[in-house]
């Protein structure tokens, strides 16, 4: 679990929902109050996932009704700005609106979806991307292992121009670990406008399909050689599966 307190954001793709209502029911279930929240939009929370919602774009709406439901003990509480009009989708809080309310200082952590994929495992962002919160002091960047040796195509691509231009890999290529490490450590990449004090991690998720733990640690043998000294760890995991996590790599030792 998570130590100590403060805001998280998550970007990239392969897992980002699922990470964060993993870890929001674990911080819950350990008594401590968290908030899950999105600044771009998210699928509306099954119950399992999330049971309580505020929809608002008042800061002061959320922080009053949020007081009221963790004196009732409800520790995990999802917010949004809107719901969508034509989908199932909840539109997402302004970063700035996210700061204020770690400000609040009334949950112990603030899990925040930050990037949007389409459902594909693996995205360069665009210039408006992605939406990190200032106040964020962790970014956690996913990458979904499927995408390791698939033809580089819009269906397993977000952005596909942006990533070819980024890697230098022609349309229908095998999709290799090494381009996959150069989305992950290029400067607009995915940790594109992490903030200058947040810290990093990567997660390498569905390590549970064919090959896929061999290219995590793969990718993570590329990324270690880098020494990026922002870098706080690697993990290789599967959200989909027990346990979520496989192999961790530890970057300050």
């Amino acid at each position: 679990m998570l130590k100590g307190q403060g805001v998280v954001s998550r970007v990239g793709a392969g897992g980002k929902t699922t990470l964060m209502f993993k870890l929001a029911q674990e911080i819950s279930r350990a008594g401590q109050p968290v908030l899950t929240t999105t600044t771009t939009k998210i699928i509306v929370p099954e119950p399992e996932q999330s049971s309580c919602l505020i929809v608002s774009d008042s800061v002061e709406t959320i922080v009053n009704k949020a007081r009221d439901l963790l004196k009732k003990k409800t520790l995990h509480i999802t917010v949004a700005a809107s719901l969508g009009q034509h989908e199932n989708k909840l539109i997402g809080l302004k970063p700035q609106s996210v700061d204020l309310l770690a400000q609040a200082n009334l949950f112990r952590w603030i899990l925040v979806e930050a990037d949007g994929a389409s459902g594909k495992p693996l995205k360069v962002p665009a210039n408006h991307e992605p939406v990190i919160p200032e106040s964020t002091k962790l970014v956690i960047g996913l990458v979904g292992l499927n995408v390791v040796g698939k033809p580089f195509t819009n269906e397993w691509v977000h952005r596909p121009e942006l990533f070819s231009s980024m890697t230098g890999l022609a349309a229908g290529r095998e999709i290799g670990t090494a381009a996959v490490c150069d989305v992950l450590m290029h400067d607009q990449g995915i940790f594109k406008d992490t903030p200058a004090n947040a810290l990093r991690i990567v997660f390498l998720n569905q390590a549970d399909v064919s090959r896929g733990l061999d290219a995590g640690k793969q990718i993570a043998s590329l990324i270690v050689k880098q020494k990026k000294a922002d870098l706080k760890r690697i993990i290789i995991g599967q959200l989909a599966k027990k346990p979520p996590v496989l192999e961790y790599y530890d970057m300050s030792n």
